[in-house]
């Protein structure tokens, strides 16, 4: 008997350890996401002389007389590595870049984040939701607070997490329990929000040139998956909270103070103050009269902000312009809660707010860089349309042009985020292939997207390459002194199982039961 029971939790080890071990050696074997971008486009350039030279083609699907269709019916590789291309590469390096849709958009739309995250509006937004909850509701509104914290990611990270592991100890609770609870919601519910954030027009500025190699004057808007990433938060939050209390917290067991590495008698809880709680109030009050405001704009069948010619809310400037309400919602009520706190006075406050979050954009926008190139080369050799249209007649004549497709997708990109942690340069590398194939067997990109972005985030939870795993170990660390990455994996690990097959069933249910739009305008089908 004593062998048996020893020999279990070996066995246990020794199985995360291999797991461990595989992704850390497939993660240790690429090399930083600019520098993969880099040799992508070295390896298109190359690609796309061998290819022209083989004569790689494909039979264009598009109707007779659709725009960008080819004279002949036949696409063929364009080949960079000519002298042709040489030009084209050399004249379009600069326009690649400054042209990039994700670029501009998440750089505004963080503009107005960063007022509302360095006033403090959205700490103290985050610690009263979460202090205010009663004791049933706790692990609810720890999760469902951490899946808003994406609006502003680091916020979750450095300010959630911890506090989530101090609320539960406070409760005589497992402190590594509120700790996995807000790392689910940050990191396992990443795509999820009720409000539009940055990742919404960074996605949407890849997946619309994607699109266009099939149809060149498609357009995805930063919205066009907020309809079932709101539903998707209160589905998140209801299964981060059954994984909590059902499976993870009573196989952590009770917590005894012994086994931390400070002294936790230190560990203080800041409860919101009176100030905070008057600048939460009126901040809120600032953001009722904007929404009144911009309401008047849609609401009304004569709305200024509605479409000129059709009168509809679809394909209107204020669809077309949702980055910019982004922006204000973020930046008038951030302003508001600053001046009423003391955190901003005056327009230098303001100021030095943005310049601080754009300062930290600077690998983002070297990133940014590659990738567009990577995107612009793809698009003009022709590859990414050529495996599109070969890989669409391939799943068609497997017959695998249902759900199944789909769950085989997210499937994938969930296995590739193991790997490669960030979302925007595994949507730059994968759109450009899978949109245009999926679009070709009757999806539409914003449905497409809409997948991905389950797939991009369930294991986010179980992967050491994610760029904030080390800061979440470090936390779990004061908590349990022998707290190693097996052992984060082995608790987060039920988390990433249920929210697959629970986001999975959701989309299956909205798209293919009930045919609803995933966003505003968004089409479930593509077509031409």
């Amino acid at each position: 008997m004593t062998t048996t029971t020893a020999s279990a939790p070996n066995k246990e080890k020794g199985w995360f350890n291999r797991f461990l071990a595989t992704v850390e050696f497939l993660g240790n074997m690429l090399p930083h996401p600019i520098t993969l971008f880099a040799l992508f486009c070295l390896a298109i350039i190359i690609f796309s002389g061998i290819a022209s030279w083989f004569g790689l083609s494909a039979i264009d699907p598009r109707p007779i007389g659709s725009a960008g269709r080819e004279a002949d019916g036949v696409i063929e590789v364009v080949s960079l590595l000519s002298a042709d291309g040489l030009q084209r590469i050399v004249t379009g390096l600069v326009t690649n870049f400054t042209g990039f849709a994700p670029l501009g958009t998440v750089l505004v739309a963080l503009l107005g984040v960063s007022v509302a995250e360095h006033s403090g509006l959205l700490s103290a937004s985050m610690r009263g939701m979460v202090m205010g909850a009663s004791k049933r509701l706790v692990t609810f509104m720890v999760v469902f607070a951490a899946i808003l914290s994406n609006t502003a990611s680091e916020l979750g990270y450095v300010v959630l997490i911890p506090l989530a592991a101090m609320i539960f100890h406070s409760l005589g609770r497992h402190p590594l329990a509120g700790l996995a609870a807000a790392f689910a919601g940050v990191s396992g519910g990443y795509s999820a929000n009720l409000l539009l954030g940055t990742i919404d027009p960074l996605l949407a500025g890849i997946t619309t040139p994607a699109a266009q190699m099939i149809d060149p004057n498609y357009q995805v808007g930063p919205e066009a998956n907020w309809y079932f990433m709101m539903i998707s938060t209160v589905l998140i939050a209801i299964l981060g909270t059954f994984v909590t209390e059902k499976i993870v917290e009573p196989r952590l067991g009770k917590y005894n103070d012994n086994e931390a590495s400070i002294d936790l008698s230190q560990n203080s809880i800041d409860h919101l103050t009176a100030t905070e709680k008057k600048g939460l109030k009126y901040a809120g009050i600032a953001l009722l009269v904007m929404s009144g405001l911009l309401a008047l704009t849609i609401a009304p069948s004569d709305g200024i902000l509605r479409h000129p010619d059709t009168g509809l809310v679809a394909g209107s400037p204020f669809l077309k312009g949702i980055v910019v309400f982004i922006f204000i919602t973020f930046a008038i009520p951030g302003f508001v809660y600053g001046r009423v706190v003391g955190t901003m006075r005056n327009d230098r406050d303001v100021i030095d707010a943005m310049s601080k979050s754009m300062s930290s954009m600077g690998m983002y926008i070297v990133l940014v860089f590659f990738a567009a190139q990577f995107v612009a080369f793809f698009k003009w050799t022709k590859l990414g349309t050529i495996l599109a249209v070969n890989g669409a007649t391939l799943l068609q004549a497997m017959n695998l042009t249902g759900p199944e497709v789909f769950v085989l997708f997210i499937l994938m990109c969930a296995f590739v985020n193991l790997s490669l942690g960030s979302s925007s340069a595994q949507w730059a590398i994968t759109a450009p292939i899978f949109v245009p194939m999926l679009m070709l067997i009757g999806y539409a990109p914003e449905t497409i997207q809409a997948a991905y972005r389950i797939g991009d985030s369930v294991t986010n939870l179980i992967t050491p390459m994610m760029s904030y795993f080390g800061l979440i170990l470090a936390v779990a660390v004061k908590y349990k002194k022998d707290m190693g990455i097996g052992t984060l994996i082995a608790t987060m690990l039920p988390y990433s199982i249920v929210f697959f097959f629970g986001w999975v069933a959701l989309f299956y249910v909205w798209v293919f039961v009930f045919n609803m739009p995933v966003g505003p305008g968004s089409p479930i089908y593509y077509q031409p």
